[in-house]
């Protein structure tokens, strides 16, 4: 058994500079003539250099798929009223006819973001009427990797500004969701920025050298004199395999020509062409300095994979792990102007393809350029896995289109190693401090690595939250190599395991903790010297109440009833959200928070339901909660659900889960009852366990979230059939119509005849 050795570390006092806005990309919608990003199925248009989205009458495709058989194809009383193209030079068909379409589009493109950091978004936009859209900032197609924002839109030009927090990955992008919105939107720019503190100077390690002299590869110091970025020196083993693991990455620049180096027949009997170290030529530009160049022929394959007909490699002599960062540089240039290429990360063997973004699109002209950015490795690259930059030369020109590559670099941050950590007081304030983050020290008795947060007999210092990093000296690379502890790791006896992950927060109870690391079984233990007690188990009784909600049958939503301007039928309005159930917690809760939710429930019919975070009934925050979402049946039925407070609910407030009962379009009465919400570990019930006040309704679209068993101040519930509201006009066939509708309507219950 090990025995713990406290080693007391004092929590250093680190006055930092005052945080600085910084700009982190700026989308000027006037220097583009097309839409610029990845198309998702909406194509906004460029009118005067102002990006115009028309609204959810449209829809964009291209004819190719308008005249296939997928979800693009025609669909019933649709035409197309002209074509849109984007700047990659793609056409698409302006489709109208079947609306409202839902739709989104970004309107920004991928940026290097700072794990766990807050970002305000800035844009110069209007809107034909003023309308309140989604805009979410996301680094992937899940729900758990997006953070959304409710962005109201004027009818003037203003500029409108937004704020992100809890951002999960190193890589992001900004997607414009204004779904079944009718209005035309104008955007003429978008800023992305955050308040930045000073960090300590970063030290750059050059790993590719223009002067031969020795370079660090895989943490080895090796003379390596050919291994040289200005192509100023003919390659000492021309003849070296692509695929040779043991010499490849002594090559840093590869290139691959069609036709040029053919491989062996493949078990189908295609011949490919395979990458080979890249021609050194003199520089057409200046007799003295030589440049790699690929000699690019016309792309002729058929389909997406023309755009790699020719590559080009910039190889490291290492690999890389998601969220490292790096300063990369090299000067290019083409045979022609304006050639747009994109970027992917391979493994070791160049043409190995690991992940589809690397340092963004990169286009080409006749004169000399330069790029030298410092940018993190991107997430889903994989650990250790992807070696070099790879340029898919035709990824929009198929020409036959020579390119040059000059003074090729790599430069990683020279950062401390070894294990260090950094704690913070989510309830007093004190922040992480990362630059100053406590070094472990070595016990051989314990045969551990030990550290010390916070000072004994000095409450200020207690800490509630722990960061443990591999790497120290910049902010970002300390969260992108924590580590993760998991299983029972608190008390002299308990040693847990932990995983290597980015961003992990270990919560504790506020005092002064003293942490062991043992590296060599990968275990991690957590002892408190001095501070509060870790909460007891309390009693929790589930409330008794039995929450009736009397759903009211609501009207068809938008993708019920379309819209059919030519038959006068006007578009559903109906949403799941017109009848709702809303558990209340007593506190606002924290992104990360493990809580229990259980309750027994039954319905007058069989109804699916859908569950959101909110923070006061009615003010969404985040579109999932409980999973899976509870699924009503006429029988009652028991249910447990663990719920973990989502990420994008940080700092906005959380204490409600929303249940949409109007997933169903009937009326359906809902009981719910035998409810409990509490923490993990039966520390503190969240809601009252008798009463009524954690509990709260809403029946019928006219109706607002409310307290059950009370009506709200000033609004009567609803208790007719929505179909007899006197505001509403139907067809015989109980389609909602407009008001210009000529023939048989029914209002208020009656039947009229509209001339």
């Amino acid at each position: 058994m090990k025995k713990l050795f406290t080693l007391v570390a004092l929590l250093a006092c680190f006055l930092g500079a005052k945080a600085e806005w910084v700009e982190d990309v700026k989308q000027d919608y006037s220097t583009y003539n097309g839409f610029p990003f990845y198309v998702m199925g909406y194509v906004p248009e460029w009118v005067d250099g102002v990006m115009t989205d028309y609204g959810a009458n449209y829809r964009y495709e291209t004819q190719a798929n308008l005249d296939g058989d997928g979800d693009g194809k025609w669909k019933d009383g649709e035409s197309s009223v002209g074509t849109v193209t984007t700047s990659n030079g793609t056409e698409y068909q302006k489709v109208t006819g079947a609306g409202p379409y839902w739709h989104q589009y970004h309107i920004s493109g991928n940026f290097a973001a700072e794990l766990d950091g807050s970002y305000t978004v800035k844009a110069m936009v209007k809107a034909s009427e003023a309308c309140t859209i989604d805009v979410d900032l996301a680094w992937g197609w899940s729900g758990d990797k997006t953070l959304n924002a409710k962005v109201a839109i004027g009818t003037e030009w203003q500029e409108v500004e937004w704020e992100y927090s809890g951002v999960g990955a190193q890589e992001c992008w900004i997607t414009a969701k204004p779904g079944t919105t009718q209005a035309t939107i104008e955007w003429k720019y978008v800023i992305v920025g955050h308040n930045a503190k000073a960090q300590r100077p970063t030290v750059w390690q050059e790993w590719l050298t223009n002067d031969g002299q020795p370079v660090i590869v895989e943490k080895t110091v090796q003379d390596i004199p050919n291994w040289m970025g200005n192509a100023e020196t003919p390659w000492p083993d021309a003849n070296v395999a692509y695929n040779d693991a043991e010499k490849n990455y002594l090559v840093c620049a590869w290139s691959k020509e069609r036709m040029r180096n053919l491989g062996e027949p493949d078990a189908n009997g295609n011949v490919g062409w395979n990458p080979f170290p890249a021609d050194i030529e003199v520089d057409e530009t200046n007799p003295n300095n030589h440049v790699f160049v690929c000699h690019g022929q016309p792309a002729i394959t058929e389909g997406d994979a023309s755009a790699w007909d020719n590559q080009f490699w910039i190889q490291s002599p290492k690999s890389w792990k998601e969220g490292e960062q790096l300063k990369i540089s090299f000067r290019y240039r083409a045979s022609k102007d304006g050639v747009k290429t994109n970027t992917q990360c391979h493994k070791q063997t160049p043409s190995d393809y690991q992940h589809w973004a690397a340092i963004g699109d990169i286009t080409f002209n006749t004169a000399w350029q330069t790029f030298d950015q410092v940018i993190s490795w991107p997430s889903g690259a994989g650990d250790g896995i992807s070696w070099s930059i790879a340029f898919n030369l035709n990824a929009v020109d198929k020409d036959a289109i020579n390119f040059y590559f000059d003074d090729l670099s790599w430069e990683s941050m020279k950062l401390d190693e070894g294990l260090f950590v950094a704690a913070a007081n989510t309830t007093t304030g004190l922040e992480y401090d990362f630059d100053n983050a406590i070094e472990f020290v070595y016990d051989a008795d314990l045969d551990a690595y030990v550290a010390t947060v916070g000072t004994k007999g000095d409450q200020s210092t207690w800490v509630n939250e722990i960061m443990i990093s591999t790497v120290r000296g910049n902010d970002a690379a300390f969260k992108s190599n924590t580590i993760k502890p998991s299983g029972d790791f608190v008390g002299e006896d308990a040693w847990g395991n932990y995983t290597e992950s980015s961003l992990a927060k270990t919560k504790v109870a506020a005092g002064v903790w003293t942490i062991s690391v043992d590296t060599n079984n990968k275990q991690v233990n957590f002892l408190q010297v001095e501070g509060e007690l870790p909460p007891e188990p309390i009693e929790i009784n589930p409330n008794p109440t039995v929450v009736v909600i009397n759903g009211l049958e609501r009207e068809p939503t938008s993708t019920e009833q379309p819209a059919d301007e030519g038959a006068g039928i006007a578009a559903g309005t109906g949403q799941p959200w017109d009848n709702q159930f809303f558990l209340v917690a007593n506190r606002e809760l924290e992104a990360g928070e493990e809580t229990v939710v259980a309750f027994t429930y039954k319905a007058s019919k069989e109804a699916s339901t859908s569950t959101q975070c909110h923070a006061a009934p009615g003010a969404y925050i985040h579109w999932a909660a409980l999973n899976p979402n509870p699924s009503f049946t006429t029988e009652w039925q028991e249910q447990t659900w663990d719920l973990v407070i989502p990420n994008e609910c940080a700092g906005k407030g959380m204490k409600s889960i929303a249940f949409n009962l109007a997933e169903i379009k009937e009326a359906c009465i809902y009981e719910i009852k035998d409810i409990i919400w509490k923490t993990k570990g039966d520390y503190e019930s969240l809601i009252d366990q008798t009463g009524t006040k954690n509990f709260y309704v809403k029946e019928g679209a006219g109706d607002t979230p409310h307290e059950f068993g009370t009506d709200p101040a000033g609004i009567n519930n609803v208790t007719t059939d929505v179909k007899n509201s006197s505001a509403t006009t139907y067809n015989l066939a109980g389609q909602r119509v407009s008001k210009d509708y000529k023939g048989i309507v029914v209002k208020s219950g009656k039947k009229y005849v509209v001339k």
